[in-house]
């Protein structure tokens, strides 16, 4: 970033001010380090797990930001910028990376930002409203790896939000038989548009009962960020089935039924996180095996079904609330900068 080029020191980026309310608000660039570019922010993209806890005030203040991200430092203390799905043009470039070439990085929402070109993915030829997907579909490929599905085997998903959605294509994928569970007619259909036999809540024991014989599900894996959701899905685990949880409650607790059927029909109970691979898989997979196939998938997969919503990076504050409210059978929402 030599050469006599100025670069421009503020940037505006979205800070979360207190529940329910965000701002854009001038920041300080950094100074660039050797390697490091400078990105020109299209499209970020905004999570309806994590990320609307966030916008509500249901994070623990004092937890971290995210230790695996340095773009990510600090807690959920007001104020505070979060976001990890910014996708934009190379301005100054550095190491590997031209100027012009499109790029994704895990960022807070930020109009331009500086980030070391090795933390930069390029992604030429995608549609860059479609990239700004690929966490949640890191993070779905993470939830199916640590399901581990077995051929013909009978899974349930809780909850058809974009995660949601993304989990029950891949589980399908791997050779299980998937039933979607979503009380949002929008989200069903999108669902149907990825294979996926999705239907309201009230449906799903009866045709759980049909399909097994009456043995129940395998697997049900939470995805709608409802505790409730969870306990009323035990009742659908065959014997020794486990309950696999992929939303994050924040500080929402979460009162479950672990009394005597339960115990006796020895059911498991286990979590799925994406910034950490459980260590009975690192001896085969490491952050750089799943972001490949990650990538992959995002070519492959029909996202642009899941992009159902984009708003200009001002109105920041009406994009959160919409998603909050899943307004208009908003599935994914984005911000646009240009």
């Amino acid at each position: 970033m030599g050469g006599g080029i100025r670069l421009p020191v503020k940037a505006r980026a979205v800070h979360f001010m207190a529940p329910r309310r965000v701002e854009l608000r001038e920041v300080e660039l950094p100074r660039p380090s050797e390697g490091d570019i400078l990105v020109a922010t299209e499209w970020s993209g905004i999570s309806s797990g994590t990320e609307l806890l966030a916008y509500r005030g249901e994070v623990d203040p004092g937890l971290p930001l995210d230790e695996t991200l340095g773009a990510l430092a600090g807690t959920f203390a007001y104020p505070f910028r979060y976001g990890y799905s910014a996708v934009g043009r190379v301005v100054h470039p550095a190491g590997p990376l031209r100027e012009g070439q499109l790029v994704f990085a895990f960022h807070p929402h930020q109009d331009r930002f500086i980030v070391d070109a090795h933390q930069a993915v390029p992604i030429d030829g995608l549609d860059p409203r479609a990239a700004t997907l690929y966490p949640l579909v890191e993070t779905a490929l993470q939830v199916c790896l640590d399901a581990a599905p077995r051929l013909r085997e009978t899974a349930v998903v809780v909850g058809l939000g974009a995660v949601g959605i993304l989990v029950a294509a891949l589980l399908a994928r791997a050779g299980a038989v998937v039933l979607g569970s979503e009380p949002e007619p929008a989200r069903r259909a999108a669902a149907e548009a990825f294979g996926v036999r999705a239907m309201a809540p009230y449906e799903v024991a009866e045709a759980v009962a049909a399909g097994t014989g009456s043995r129940g599900a395998d697997l049900v894996v939470e995805a709608s960020g409802n505790p409730q959701a969870l306990a009323s899905s035990l009742a659908l685990l065959a014997h020794e089935g486990t309950a696999l949880v992929c939303s994050w409650y924040g500080t929402k607790p979460a009162s479950l039924p672990l009394g005597g059927a339960f115990h006796r029909r020895r059911l498991a109970l286990r979590s799925s996180q994406v910034s950490t691979l459980p260590a009975a898989l690192t001896a085969r997979w490491d952050r750089g095996r799943r972001a490949e196939v990650a990538w992959e998938l995002v070519r492959e997969l029909p996202l642009s079904v899941l992009a159902t919503h984009e708003f200009p990076f001002e109105r920041a504050a009406d994009a959160y609330a919409w998603a909050d409210r899943k307004q208009d059978g908003l599935v994914h929402a984005a911000l646009r900068y240009r």
